[in-house]
């Protein structure tokens, strides 16, 4: 009888813990900021983004004494670096933003987890305590 009530407590138990475990799916612009946050904060990006800064500053120096189209304090290079900051930030944000909801998920998840062993726990102990006390009810008749 007393398995029969681990077997249905289990069955209940489960569909508790995995109701919140996946979260939903991720529609165009999530997908889009995660892709962007990935690229924007690996060492390819820097590397790349190092080399078009180096350049830039590169041509425009060498044709100091010819026609530039950004010269020297370089303020479209500048506006340029400011608006990828500006797009950037909130794209990281918003990744951030579902990695707390996906870490968020999972601890409640190992939560469910946790009060479940710790229920499984309480019946063994339980039941080692009833065995204890057989045997010490056996021993005594002996």
């Amino acid at each position: 009888m007393q398995q029969e009530k681990k077997k249905s407590n289990n069955t209940a138990d489960n569909s508790d813990a995995h109701s919140h475990y996946y979260p939903k799916r991720r529609n165009l612009g999530q997908k889009a900021a995660d892709t962007i946050t990935s690229f924007g904060g690996s060492w390819t990006f820097i590397i790349i983004f190092l080399l078009i800064v180096v350049v830039w500053i590169a041509v425009n120096l060498y044709q100091f004494f010819f026609q530039t189209w950004d010269p020297y304090p370089f303020i479209l290079l500048n506006l340029g670096l400011s608006l990828l900051a500006a797009i950037q930030a909130p794209i990281i944000l918003m990744s951030q933003n579902r990695q707390t909801e996906r870490d968020r998920a999972k601890s409640e998840r190992d939560y469910m987890v946790n009060r479940k062993a710790e229920r499984e726990i309480e019946d063994v102990q339980k039941d080692l305590h009833e065995i204890k006390e057989t045997l010490s009810q056996i021993k005594s008749k002996l």
